[in-house]
This record gives structure tokens, C-alpha cells and sequence, in this order.
């Protein structure tokens, strides 16, 4: 196992926790990112369930995730003349968390924790600005894979095992499949813009802000610790439009510009502080946008390829994609080390012993999209009183737990714990 090859692709989230298990399995791992450095930007994401259980394996993590959480004390829901309606707040309890998150944090901060935890490892190694150009392994898929870089930063080379950590739309998972980029990839007719604006619209107020509109236009708006505040623009259509997320790719497509301008016109007249947020959105540095999307593999590993997160099985609309890339980073190395000597076998029961998570936190329930986000006036007023007289009662606590996997108890899957080699 010592001398096992590992070349991962990708350094967001999967990327380096696959590097912290498997060189805690023993193994040589290189790490390579497309992108020039460690990107530190990107929206707010947060650990629950079996994220939360593996988080609490790596020493010193917890706290440093606490240490750069989002400081949101919960989402007030407010109408069009800015009165709330209702309020979820934390339940004060990582193992049974609410809509809140105690461990809500900035993808980029959590992004540069792992970073930190894994760069000064002796068995591990960071390559930024390279990509794999090609890749090859033998028909039986029983022995080394022959990968060649695109960028010359690293030399044609023999891995043992490739794992791609490289988002929904992986380009790596194309290759080891021998598929198209968005083959196994399933729209769910949605998309969310994430930006920051320089204008405190909270006021100072650490509790953030949902706002919806007829369409299946929702806007939400969260502290920074900077000052600033943090804003989600989302655009949900009907799950049986298959042609509804159309005019967003297209847009993206064009660039950020176009894609502000697609956002701004889809969110004009709206009301609330849309005139605002717009603005800020049309000059901030930061804005990035994508689609919601399942992945959906017929499996997770070819002969020496293996996937994890995002590129074997991002959730989409759940909210567990953190959660499952970290859990799916600890099992994989778990079960090579496990069934030390026979990759193969080891690969296998990380699929086995994921899947059940997987089928867990990808489940969207049918009611929730058109809860978060009407497509109607007069599905909106009934919704904004149901939620209403739900917040009132403080129910919420209690049916929140079955919107999705993503809100149960932290100890619903057990996890087991692998004997380490380092």
C-alpha cells in the first residue's frame, strides 16, 4: 500500500480530503488543479450528516471550520415591503441541524482549510495550472494508467490509481468513461448566480434574508464578515420543462456579462431590494453562477478510475454535495486500506458502502422546489402562509428534518472507522 500511485484531479473540496485519507492510507498522492492557484471565491456550502462525522476524524478541522463559519444566525422570510413572515434559526445541535447550518462556511475558506491541512505532507503534492491531455489504461483495467499532462508541468507518468474530484461537469469523468461532459448528468430545470455587494442592505443584522417572486424567482441575502453581503440568485422552473434551463446555459455560454444581463431582465420588476442588488451585481469581481444538477454514473470506479463528489454524485438542489464528497473521500480511502493488496476489492466496497448515502442525500422531494420557489402569485400567497402559521407553531423544527437526507441526524449512516497506515 505504501507504494501506491494516486494521481487526484481537482483542489476544491474532494480533491484535497481524498489526498488527507489516502495518505493516511499510506499512499503517494499528486494533486493537480487546472486552475493557476487555490481558488478561495466561490458561495456559501455547509457540512452536515456524514460530512460532519468524518469532519470530527480530522484533527484540528472542526475548529477551523467554526472559526470561519458565516456567523448567519438564521433566514427571515420576508414579503415585498420587507415584513418577515417567518424565521428558521439554528437549532443549536451539529447533529440535528436545521435549514441553518452551525457549519455554514464559504466554499473558498473551506476550500483553503483543507488546502492547509494536506500542502505540507510529505505524501502529498500540489500541481496547479496542469490537466490530464490523455490517459490510458489496459483492457482489463488490472494495471497502471498511463497519463499524459496537457501543460508540461508534470512528465508523462504511471499511476496506480486516478481519482477525479473535478465538479459535475468533469472533464476527467469523460475520459475514464469514455463519455461526453455531460453525459450521466441530469438537469433539474434550475440555477442559482452567487455574487457579493459592497452595499450592507442587513444593516449591520447578522440574520439573513429570503425573498420570493412569482416564476420561481427566489433571492436570498447573508452576512459577510468582511461587511459586505453575500447574495444568491436563483431562477427554479418547472421539473418537467425539459427545455426551461435553456436560455441560462445559452447565456452562460456568452460570458459573465451576458449572463448579469440574462439575470437582471429575469428578475426585473420584482420589488423588494431587487433594484439594489442588481446594481451590485453588475459590478462585483465575484459573481459566479451555474446550474443545479444530479450525476448519476452507471458506476463509480473503471478498472483504475474512480470518482468522487461532485463527478460520481453531486445532489443537486439537496444541499449535500459537501457532505457526500467529504464522506466519499474518507470511504474510498477506508476501503483500499481495508482491503489492502486488492484494489479492485477496495474499490468495489467503497461503491457498496457509498451507494446508500448517495440514494440518501440525492433524493429531492417532489414538493420542495415549488415551496422554495412558487411559480404563481397565488401559489406564492399560499405558501407564504403556510410557512406562516408553520413558523408560528414551531413545527418546523420538526418536519424540516424530512425535506431531504441532507437533514437528518448526523449519525443516520454509520460510518466505519479504518485502521490508518500513516
Amino acid at each position: 500500500m505504501s507504494k501506491l500511485r494516486v494521481l487526484v484531479v481537482g483542489a476544491s473540496i474532494a480533491g484535497p480530503t481524498t489526498a488527507y485519507w489516502l495518505a493516511k492510507a499510506g499512499a503517494n498522492v499528486t494533486v493537480i488543479e487546472r486552475f493557476p492557484k487555490l481558488r478561495t471565491n466561490g458561495q456559501n456550502i455547509d457540512i452536515r450528516t456524514v460530512g460532519v462525522t468524518v469532519m470530527r476524524k480530522m484533527p484540528g478541522m472542526e475548529a477551523a471550520v467554526r472559526a470561519k463559519t458565516t456567523q448567519m444566525e438564521g433566514i427571515s422570510f420576508v414579503r415585498d415591503d420587507g415584513r418577515s413572515y417567518g424565521t428558521i434559526r439554528a437549532t443549536g445541535n451539529p447533529d440535528q441541524q436545521s435549514l441553518v447550518s452551525e457549519y455554514e462556511i464559504f466554499r473558498g475558506d473551506l476550500a483553503q482549510i483543507l488546502f492547509d491541512m494536506t500542502k505540507d505532507n510529505e505524501n502529498v503534492k500540489y500541481v496547479f495550472g496542469e490537466q490530464i491531455a490523455s490517459m490510458q489504461q489496459d483492457g482489463k483495467g488490472n494495471g497502471p494508467v498511463m497519463v499524459e499532462f496537457a501543460n508540461g508541468n508534470l512528465p508523462t507518468s504511471e499511476y496506480d490509481l486516478i481519482v477525479a474530484c473535478d465538479g459535475s461537469t468533469s472533464r476527467t469523468r469523460a475520459m475514464g468513461f469514455g463519455c461526453g461532459v455531460r453525459d450521466h448528468v441530469q438537469s433539474i430545470n434550475c440555477w442559482a448566480a452567487y455574487f457579493s455587494i459592497g452595499k450592507d442592505l442587513l444593516k449591520g443584522s447578522k440574520m439573513g434574508l429570503s425573498y420570493s417572486a412569482p416564476g420561481g424567482r427566489f433571492i436570498g441575502l447573508g452576512p459577510d464578515p468582511s461587511g459586505a453581503n453575500q447574495v444568491v440568485m436563483m431562477g427554479i422552473n418547472p421539473r418537467d420543462d425539459s427545455n426551461a434551463a435553456k436560455p441560462f446555459r445559452e447565456a452562460m455560454k456568452q460570458g459573465d456579462d451576458a449572463l448579469k444581463h440574462f439575470i437582471a431582465k429575469h428578475y426585473d420588476g420584482v420589488g423588494w431590494k431587487i433594484d439594489e442588488i442588481v446594481e451590485g451585481m453588475m459590478q462585483t469581481g465575484d459573481f459566479y453562477a451555474n446550474e443545479f444538477v444530479q450525476v448519476n454514473p452507471p458506476c463509480l470506479s473503471i478498472g483504475r478510475f474512480v470518482l468522487v463528489g461532485d463527478a460520481g454524485y453531486a445532489p443537486s438542489f439537496t444541499g449535500g454535495g459537501t457532505s457526500l464528497a467529504i464522506a466519499g473521500a474518507y470511504v474510498l480511502a477506508g476501503e483500499i486500506v481495508r482491503h489492502k493488496g486488492n484494489l479492485g476489492a477496495g474499490l468495489t466496497a467503497y461503491e457498496k458502502r457509498m451507494r446508500p448515502i448517495i440514494d440518501d442525500l440525492q433524493k429531492v422531494p417532489p414538493f420542495i422546489l415549488s415551496f422554495v420557489a412558487p411559480q404563481t402569485a397565488w401559489g406564492l400567497w399560499l405558501r407564504n402562509n403556510i410557512f406562516a402559521f408553520i413558523a408560528w407553531t414551531r413545527i418546523l423544527e420538526f418536519i424540516q428534518r424530512f425535506f431531504a437526507g441532507a437533514f437528518a441526524s448526523a449519525d443516520k449512516h454509520q460510518l466505519p472507522d479504518y485502521e490508518w497506515v500513516a
